[in-house]
């Protein structure tokens, strides 16, 4: 969760009283958010540190926090945003088809007339800081510039260019530098800003350009020095880009919403004309309010109450939203600062705050049910005893892996049955295991220098493609088991296998009927590559007259063991628990 340090002055005079911290934190409590702790200042004024919900980017600055708790407190009305008309010509930022392959979306607007104190100004930086590291993924999928409209001319341009032809005088330098050499100064002298140099890849940099030529700034690094607010700036020009056009929407609009207070006519904006790459034209911000309809019946069933429509309307205006009632419905009208607003369910949880959570009555559920642990769980949890008891070491292994580790080193071809990543970091992670050989294998080869033999199991899921799911893909809980050694080990795992099948029940297939139990199981030769030939069998499970192979042992191939640097002989088990349920 995010933590605002909050100036106990500022506090009290934006709520209009002096709390102790007793009160103040069970305020906090009411409204679902959390006081950390108060740091005792000497010569200054104490600190308040605030935990607020990771969803919640309007409360992420003291102005944010101290507006929401006074309308919650009934001592004010929730703002409305406006966007003004420019009292001359509109500012406009033009975007070039270039920036698409970097960095696709840009988004601005302008706050005039603001009147900064040094708190406000040291607020207005912090809020920027926390979106960055919060919804905007560490620059990663939006970035933000703030520029003293009054130092620069439009029309902007937003380009991207080769990274030897920009030049510019970046924020507090005074020497003007490409950006390769910028690149070299921020290496050598700039921690804060050295995780951003990565996020932009190949030659093409974006860059945003006023009507001289100005550079405004490098996003998502570094700002021009030309524009930089201080607390003299009276017009803001904000300008956003970002991968994607939600999470930029959201930020643009947080910033209005918690800045435009400062504004000469408070909670205005003026927008600028966006003139994207396909030259379509639009309006930034956008303020437009959204409607979340809710069932009344709904809202009192989940909270156990039986509310009137018109009590929580008055309860959801305590949480700066509005409502009317339509047939059995309630419209909520959601405002650009609530983007946590996403479903009825959210609905509900305000009112429930309004309400008080400690009011809610207390009431046994009216279901009776006996919690019971998870049959698959309980099987899993009883099969790592009986390898444990039979002196295996559990392992824990990645679920991912190399798509040549799960499918060539195993001797075996890519069937297109495993999970591909769409953008793996390294070629290490490529796809989701469909098997935990791989990562025992690997397990063997990091602990290769220890004494021998090394007996290690893992009960673990794999996961496969599955065009029947809703996400496209299902898990199997497998067990693998595995003896590696001077030896080959392969009485120890056949062993293994009798007695884990007699562990859950399941008889020997070729008994006398009287002998047989419900499920039985037997084993067949297979010629599958992973096994040395005539080394290895299939397990069979036979169950309402049916059989299905469920696993696999037998002695690893020598080709298998030489691609993972293994020396010495290895027999492993493989099967899936699941039929057994």
């Amino acid at each position: 969760m995010p933590t605002v340090g909050c100036n106990s002055e500022e506090l009290w005079k934006a709520l209009g009283k002096k709390y102790t911290k007793d009160e103040f934190e069970q305020l906090c409590f009411d409204f679902g958010i959390e006081l950390d702790e108060v740091v005792e200042e000497k010569d200054a004024p104490d600190t308040y540190k605030i935990d607020i919900p990771a969803n919640r980017y309007d409360l992420l600055c003291i102005e944010g926090i101290t507006r929401s708790l006074r309308v919650y407190l009934g001592l004010e009305a929730p703002p409305k945003f406006t966007a003004v008309a420019p009292k001359k010509q509109r500012q406009v930022l033009e975007q070039t088809p270039a920036t698409e392959k970097v960095r696709a979306v840009v988004l601005a607007a302008v706050l005039r007339d603001v009147t900064f104190t040094q708190e406000s100004y040291k607020s207005f930086i912090d809020l920027q800081d926390k979106l960055h590291h919060n919804i905007c993924r560490r620059r990663t999928l939006v970035s933000i510039g703030t520029h003293d409209l009054d130092t620069v001319q439009g029309p902007f341009l937003y380009d991207a260019r080769p990274r030897s032809e920009i030049k510019f005088v970046p924020l507090n330098k005074k020497k003007a530098v490409n950006v390769h050499e910028l690149y070299d100064d921020i290496l050598q002298n700039d921690l804060h800003l050295k995780p951003y140099l990565d996020i932009i890849k190949g030659d093409l940099y974006p860059v945003i350009y006023d009507k001289k030529g100005t550079v405004l700034s490098l996003p998502p690094v570094i700002n021009g020095d030309v524009s930089k607010i201080t607390l003299n700036t009276k017009n803001v020009f904000i300008e956003i880009t970002a991968t994607d056009h939600t999470k930029a929407h959201i930020v643009l609009n947080t910033m209005v919403a918690m800045f435009s207070q400062y504004c000469k006519d408070k909670f205005t904006v003026e927008q600028v004309e966006i003139k994207n790459a396909k030259g379509k034209k639009s309006l930034s911000p956008d303020l437009t309010l959204r409607d979340c309809m809710c069932d009344v019946s709904y809202v009192n069933r989940i909270l156990g109450l039986e509310l009137k429509a018109e009590e929580m309307t008055n309860l959801l205006s305590k949480m700066c939203l509005s409502a009317k009632l339509e047939g059995e419905k309630l419209r909520v009208t959601v405002p650009i600062t609530r983007s946590d607003i996403l479903h009825a369910c959210d609905v509900v949880e305000d009112v429930g705050i309004a309400y008080g959570f400690n009011n809610l009555p207390v009431a046994a559920p009216p279901t009776v049910c006996l919690g019971k642990q998870n049959e698959l769980n309980r099987i899993s949890d009883k099969l790592r005893l009986e390898c444990a008891l039979a002196g295996f070491t559990e392992i824990l292994t990645l679920s991912l892996c190399s798509k040549e580790e799960n499918f060539k080193n195993l001797n075996h071809e890519d069937d297109g049955s495993a999970v591909v990543i769409a953008n793996p970091k390294t070629i290490e992670f490529q796809v989701g295991r469909t098997n935990l050989l791989v990562g025992m294998l690997k397990t063997l080869n990091n602990n290769r220098k220890l004494p021998l033999p090394l007996k290690l199991f893992e009960v673990s899921d794999v996961m496969f493609i599955d065009k029947t799911q809703e996400v496209g893909a299902s898990n199997e809980r497998h067990l693998v088991a595995g003896f590696y050694g001077k030896r080959s080990g392969f009485e120890d795992i056949h062993g293994l296998v009798d007695r884990l099948m007699m562990m859950l029940g399941v008889g020997p297939a070729h008994v006398p009927s009287d002998l047989k139990t419900e499920q039985q199981y037997f084993i067949k030769e297979c010629n599958d590559p992973l096994y040395l030939a005539n080394r290895a069998a299939d397990l069979i499970l036979v169950k309402d007259g049916k059989e299905q192979k469920v696993g696999s042992f037998g002695i690893l191939h020598p080709h298998v063991l030489q691609r993972f640097a293994l020396n010495n002989v290895c027999s492993a088990f493989e099967m899936n628990i699941e039929p057994f349920l």
